[in-house]
């Protein structure tokens, strides 16, 4: 290993020099020109380092990660090659590339359509191909491994869970894959396609937070489930007491449908929990006699809608308080990287004029190579290197380091460039009228008044055959309108200039929509002549009026969407849904992993366990009813015509997994696999319920909450601004108010205990 530079010996490398030189001018007199270079050469070399350190720290600071790598010459090269866009994108395109596999590997999904009646594969993979590309994204993972390995070095690596589950995942998929060509590609399972999304997870360290969150809360909820499962199991056997069997069939209808013996019963509560099969399962009783109601009545009341709901509830305040905990982690890992710059630096310095006081300082201009160095959106940069030179002192203190990169924390605000100057008095005027705020709500207006005239048109025309509409009034209405958009368009690049125009996202749908309809309105005035009364395009080629009238309403709803950052709660609304969006990535990779998990291993379970029917019907269709009698049972699988609903190929597995997760008669699920596969074909089911509905649903409406209530306690408060309400936060940014940054101790204290940096002075 490349000897490294520690912050402990942040003079030892100097004074060996100095040392060198000494020796050299004892043996040889005065010191030739040759040994200086020599000298400075080392010493520059070495400050460069330096440099290099604390531009790699930073960059670790800003994206959350670690600074416990190492930190020689060598290595930091390496380690800024990694993490470039390009080899990210290297990796990030294996892993999709290793996921999308199984749409294509046997059993392969590359049909039109997945209905069993009908289902046709048009193309199998011949044998090594999928095994070829696997081989190759596989070959990238062990590199990865070994360079995150080698980076951390032995003793990170034997603390790190993440990087020994990855090398043992490499591993059984390596040997798996090694069987299947053993094999001839002819193995019912791959032990390696359920291990697949292990690399989606390990890649992404907001979603390694969200996956140990998640399963810190599971116990946390076990009580709940627990209470849950009780209510499950005592209603049921209520049930079974009160819904027996009795003489005539007509009376024995619930106990045959839905309670004939435990399992059943306790399918039909379950279902009856998530409201999918009510009020279907009380109505045989409940025909009977009224009072049956209450039963079931009692059975929603108590566990739909108290125990799932403090269930919600349970997960939410778990969930956030474990998340909490984690970011917490993330900024430290933030103070701790800003820190470990400026003491890197501290020891360039150090070189050049040795440490003088009490008070450790950088010079500025070591902060702005530093900065020039660092890999950071440009907007921050600007504004983090104009507060540097800003210093009126030649030097930088830690606090004063520390607060430069507060900038990470606020959002940026773009600079528009500036309005053209106009030397006529008349023109500035004009300018300044049309450059007024008033003009968009005069702009918004109009695409409303727009808006209801395609309404009024499309309803009118909806209620009148094609032979008898007039097109008159919708030609005049979009020709006016769109006179009105290029008019618009025209007067704001008046006012702004082009760059000025062009600058704002708004201006360019806007633009870019206008054109669109302008080009529109010309074809229909090309191929139609202009609007007159009995007018009819509908009756002339295929691109009418009517398509037309069709697009431009849908576009102009798009435009008229450019009003909610002018209504304060609805641009709150915007805001939250996008930074749902944003900050669901990490969520959403969980779910896609389970998705994932769960497809698999319901293609090994249930793939062909549905026969397909024959010539429309079959016998084994049709239970419990007589062979003669080829009416199908109401209610079932094959009555309702699930077919395209099954666990043949992958795509197909995860629609049914959709389909199962939005928990609308997955009963029929459950009643189809026990019949053809095995009754404890349940128990998939469930836990598939479990881990969708019940707790991600959880997590996914928590983080909801959570964004929406932070959103709306900044928006009252004094210091909030408009453009506030259009900041996207991230997840830090959400739960910033509640987090503790760390002492200077504490960074002191971790940075001593950094495996490949030494720092034995105090706190400064």
């Amino acid at each position: 290993m490349e000897t490294e530079p520690l912050l402990g010996r942040r003079s030892s490398s100097w004074q060996k020099l100095a040392a060198e030189e000494s020796r050299r001018s004892d043996s040889s007199g005065p010191r030739s020109s040759s040994s200086r270079n020599s000298s400075s050469s080392s010493s520059s070399q070495l400050d460069d380092l330096y440099i290099q350190q604390a531009a790699v720290f930073i960059e670790d600071a800003i994206k959350y990660r670690t600074i416990n790598h190492r930190v020689d010459s060598r290595s930091l090269r390496l380690y800024r090659w990694y993490y470039s866009a390009a080899c990210q994108w290297v990796l990030n395109t294996a892993i999709l590339v290793i996921l999308a596999l199984a749409f294509f590997e046997k059993p392969s999904s590359l049909s039109v359509t997945s209905d069993l009646r009908f289902r046709q594969v048009l193309w199998e993979p011949p044998c090594g191909l999928t095994e070829g590309i696997e081989a190759i994204c596989l070959l990238l993972f062990i590199v990865d491994v070994v360079v995150k390995s080698y980076l951390l070095g032995w003793e990170e690596f034997q603390k790190s869970k993440w990087l020994i589950a990855y090398t043992l995942v490499l591993a059984a998929s390596t040997v798996d894959w090694i069987v299947s060509l053993s094999l001839f590609c002819e193995e019912r399972i791959r032990v390696r396609r359920i291990l697949r999304p292990f690399f989606l997870l390990q890649n992404s360290s907001l979603m390694k937070k969200a996956f140990k969150c998640l399963r810190q809360t599971i116990p946390q909820i076990t009580s709940v489930m627990l209470l849950l499962a009780l209510h499950l199991l005592l209603f049921t056997m209520i049930a079974m007491l009160l819904f027996t069997r009795v003489q005539t069939n007509e009376d024995d209808k619930e106990w045959k449908t839905y309670f004939r013996n435990l399992s059943e019963s306790l399918t039909s509560l379950l279902v009856l929990l998530t409201t999918a099969n009510n009020p279907d399962v009380m109505i045989p009783a409940y025909s009977r006699r009224r009072a049956y109601s209450l039963f079931f009545i009692a059975f929603s009341l108590i566990g739909t809608y108290l125990l799932m709901n403090l269930l919600t509830a349970i997960i939410y305040n778990q969930f956030r308080g474990y998340l909490l905990s984690s970011i917490q982690t993330s900024i430290i890992r933030r103070c701790l990287g800003i820190r470990g710059a400026f003491e890197v630096l501290c020891c360039e310095r150090s070189n050049k004029t040795g440490r003088s006081g009490s008070l450790v300082t950088v010079s500025t201009n070591t902060v702005l190579q530093v900065l020039q160095k660092v890999k950071m959106s440009s907007a921050h940069k600007q504004e983090i290197i104009k507060q540097a030179k800003a210093f009126t002192h030649d030097c930088v203190t830690a606090e004063q380091f520390r607060a430069l990169f507060d900038e990470l924390h606020k959002e940026t605000v773009k600079e528009y460039p500036p309005k053209p100057a106009y030397h006529l008095l008349f023109l500035q005027k004009l300018q300044t009228v049309f450059s007024h705020r008033f003009v968009e709500y005069v702009g918004n207006l109009m695409v409303a008044v727009h808006l209801v005239c395609i309404f009024v048109a499309l309803v009118h025309d909806a209620e009148t055959p094609i032979s008898q509409r007039d097109g008159f009034f919708s030609g005049v209405v979009n020709g006016s309108f769109v006179l009105y958009y290029l008019l618009e368009m025209a007067l704001k690049i008046f006012a702004f200039g082009i760059k000025g125009y062009c600058s704002y996202k708004s201006n360019l749908f806007d633009g870019l929509l206008t054109i669109i309809l302008m080009i529109l309105q010309l074809s229909s005035l090309v191929q139609y002549g202009l609007p007159r009364r009995g007018w009819n395009p509908e009756l002339h080629g295929l691109l009418s009026l009517w398509e037309t009238v069709r697009l431009a309403n849908m576009l102009i709803v798009f435009r008229f969407l450019r009003i909610i950052p002018n209504i304060k709660l609805m641009a709150l609304v915007a805001t939250s849904l996008f930074d749902l969006i944003k900050n669901l990535r990490a969520f959403a990779g969980i779910l896609v992993v389970a998705y994932y998990v769960f497809a698999i291993v319901g293609v090994v379970l249930f793939k062909d366990k549905i026969p397909p029917p024959q010539n429309s019907t079959n016998a084994s269709l049709t239970a419990n009813i007589s062979p003669a009698n080829l009416t199908l049972q109401c209610g079932t699988y094959e009555q309702l015509g699930y077919w395209p609903n099954n666990f043949n190929d992958f795509a197909a597995a995860l629609v049914t997994l959709w389909d199962l997760m939005v928990v609308n008669n997955w009963q029929v699920f459950l009643d189809v696999y026990s019949r053809y596969a095995s009754p404890w074909s349940k128990l998939y089911f469930v836990a598939w319920w479990l881990v969708s509905s019940v707790i991600w649903v959880n997590l996914f409406v928590a983080l909801i909450l959570e964004n929406f209530i932070h959103k709306w306690d900044r928006s009252y408060h004094p210091s909030f601004s408009d453009q506030e309400s259009e900041y996207q936060m991230s997840v830090q940014d959400m739960f910033r108010d509640d987090l503790e940054e760390p002492t200077e101790e504490d960074l002191l204290e971790r940075l001593r205990q950094h495996p490949h940096l030494h720092l034995p002075r105090g706190p400064v």
